[in-house]
């Protein structure tokens, strides 16, 4: 009997053949994502993509509209002002420095006298105490430095004449006692840099005389050695004055002083 290999049709035809179940990959449960979920080591390596609405943000960011020019001026002098107090010449400087034109300047400054925001003589009198009771210097000094900050002279006037010839005084004899601790030299030499240290902080000669002879006389019995034999106190007030400069010029060139600055 012949056996014939089946042909695939009709009554003969081969039975479909089942598809290949996939074995499942083997996970131990520790390494499980379905119980764990996703590995946080992977997760960090991939970096995460931005939202849209954030994307859309940094490509569409337009650059900030320029700033008024009022803006700019009361910005600038708030600045100024945030780090001690100014003249109104010392804000227009300042904001003249920066481009602001004339008109702006003065209409910032304006309003700000109107509101009390700056005030020439409350800042007069202000400096003359704080510079006379900090540094010790005399009226001609702070009229000189006033001066600089654009201060009107009658504003200066007002603001000097609240400090008194007698408190003067008091202060050039504190400042000669605090020197002398610490100034070397012979008699004449002492002499000398105590009139010129007075000289710079702006003391005029009869004061600086006096209060140099007066501390010398308590601390010393040989005060008149101190003096130059009185040839000082024979001198005009001219004469005083422009000797008193010499000394403080001296002074200033062998010891490389220089005198206060604010």
């Amino acid at each position: 009997m012949t056996i014939r290999g089946r042909s695939g049709r009709g009554w003969d035809a081969a039975p479909a053949r089942r598809p290949r179940r996939s074995r499942a990959k083997h996970v131990e449960p520790e390494n499980d994502p379905d119980l764990w979920g996703p590995d946080p080591e992977a997760a960090a390596v991939a970096p995460e993509t931005p939202p849209q609405s954030l994307r859309d943000g940094l490509r569409e960011k337009k650059p900030e509209p320029p700033k008024d020019e009022r803006e700019r001026a009361r910005e600038i002098c708030l600045n100024q002002l945030s780090v001690r107090p100014r003249t109104r010449s010392e804000l227009a400087a300042a904001m003249t420095k920066r481009g602001i034109t004339a008109e702006i300047v003065e209409e910032v400054l304006d309003r700000y006298d109107e509101v009390g925001i700056i005030d020439d003589a409350a800042f007069a009198r202000a400096w003359v105490d704080s510079r006379h009771h900090g540094k010790g210097l005399a009226r001609r000094a702070l009229g000189q430095e006033l001066r600089r900050r654009g201060v009107d002279q009658e504003v200066i006037k007002e603001a000097l004449a609240d400090l008194e010839v007698e408190t003067e005084e008091v202060t050039a004899r504190e400042l000669v006692e605090r020197k002398l601790r610490t100034v070397r030299g012979e008699p004449d030499q002492v002499f000398r840099k105590l009139v010129s240290m007075l000289a710079r902080k702006g003391y005029p000669p009869g004061i600086a005389f006096r209060a140099v002879k007066d501390v010398l006389a308590r601390v010393s019995d040989e005060a008149e050695d101190y003096t130059e034999g009185h040839k000082v106190w024979e001198m005009g007030w001219e004469a005083k004055q422009e000797w008193a400069e010499g000394l403080a010029l001296e002074a200033m060139d062998s010891e490389g002083e220089r005198p206060d600055r604010v």
